[in-house]
């Protein structure tokens, strides 16, 4: 069985926002997921890090944080300041990894900063392609991750299945494009709802997502990042987390 995580997200923004991440790291726990990605964009307030990461250790579980940060602002330039300010974060809440996406990326950037950054950082950073037009599109990626590689640090990603159908990526391509690149995988469906995408959760019998998965290593790290609802959210959660850990 692979190891699941609850993206915070799944659970609806109003929700979390509400009862905050303390209140649903029982539920994630009792359903048998692995860990819990907690997502800074739905803080209300100052979050207490340490208070959420002693919860988590109790119940045994590891986290991801989200920031959503940009690694290059709208100049190009590495910015440094924010994802500084979210490495310390994850760094309180002991996470495993700290998500982040592309940003405006090219030729002119000083790739070199970033790189001395995560090289030294506390916490490995992972990219995921988002749905704007400058974090979402295949081609920026993939040159910003050849790139990393050929200066000699092997920047891993946060694939998102659903996020590509955004930009009008083929996910399949994706996927096989960027196989070796993958560390961690955000599960969802997406349709069409009279002109404007959606998350949707995933079928067991839609193969699709499936043949996605096996383009990466067995085991894979992945996470529900489709929407929970349900009146037992429990019970909804161990279902999908059940799904997911079986492929």
């Amino acid at each position: 069985m692979s190891p699941v995580l609850v993206a915070a997200s799944a659970y609806g923004a109003d929700l979390v926002r509400r009862v905050g991440h303390t209140d649903l790291v029982h539920v994630v726990a009792a359903a048998g997921a692995a860990g819990f990605e907690i997502r800074r964009e739905l803080f209300d307030g100052p979050e207490d890090l340490p208070a959420l990461r002693a919860l988590l250790d109790q119940h045994k579980l590891y986290s991801v944080y989200s920031a959503p940060f940009e690694l290059f602002r709208a100049d190009g330039k590495f910015d440094r300041e924010q994802i500084a300010l979210a490495m310390e974060e994850a760094e309180e809440l002991g996470a495993r990894y700290l998500k982040v996406s592309l940003g405006h990326f090219s030729a002119a950037s000083d790739l070199q900063s970033l790189l001395r950054f995560v090289s030294q950082a506390p916490v490995e950073v992972l990219l995921e392609n988002d749905q704007t037009p400058q974090g979402g599109r295949l081609e920026p990626i993939v040159s910003f991750l050849s790139l990393c590689t050929g200066n000699g640090y092997a920047f891993g990603m946060t694939f998102d299945m659903g996020n590509w159908r955004w930009n009008g990526v083929e996910p399949e391509l994706a996927a096989r494009t960027l196989a070796s690149y993958i560390r961690y995988v955000h599960c969802k469906g997406v349709r069409d709802d009279k002109g404007k995408l959606k998350a949707v959760p995933l079928q067991a019998q839609d193969s699709d997502w499936q043949q996605l998965i096996a383009h990466f290593p067995k085991g894979i790290l992945r996470a529900i990042e489709f929407p929970l609802v349900g009146s037992d959210l429990e019970e909804v959660t161990r279902r999908y987390v059940a799904m997911l850990a079986a492929v």
